[in-house]
């Protein structure tokens, strides 16, 4: 699927999902990535250093967070540039988890360069947990260029 970025407006909601972390995700997650620092699967550690629980690897968060982009451009090769802030932690309760809102919009467009920057709204527990989130992409008539 080709996105024609003509029909595109600044303003316009490409795409939302959201994703529920829970414990199962962070030690998968820790195994893969080789981060196994106790905070992101111990609360008795998380709690001794002033968090409320265990939390979320940002890596981790920031991978989620432009997946829905990746899913609604149909290519990641299209993706030039990504890049965030992080706010705040997302903590992961051991029920229900945690739930992680994500809405992309489109920020910046350049329809004869065929580019956009598309925002990032990206929330867990009502909070904004990812600032400054912003993807650039490009159409694939722009990459076949």
């Amino acid at each position: 699927m080709s996105i024609d970025f003509g029909t595109l407006a600044v303003g316009d909601v490409v795409a939302r999902r959201s994703f529920t972390l829970s414990r199962d995700t962070l030690v998968r997650y820790a195994g893969a990535s080789g981060d196994f620092n106790p905070i992101h699967y111990r609360d008795d550690v998380a709690v001794s250093v002033g968090l409320e629980s265990v939390l979320a690897h940002g890596m981790l968060t920031m991978g989620f967070a432009v997946q829905p982009v990746f899913d609604w451009i149909g290519d990641p090769a299209l993706v030039d540039d990504y890049q965030v802030r992080f706010t705040r932690p997302v903590f992961v309760h051991p029920e229900p988890g945690a739930e992680v809102e994500v809405s992309a919009k489109v920020g910046q467009l350049d329809v004869d360069a065929g580019t956009a920057r598309i925002d990032l709204t990206v929330t867990a527990a009502g909070q904004t947990v990812l600032g400054k989130a912003q993807v650039r992409v490009r159409s694939a008539a722009a990459a076949a260029a």
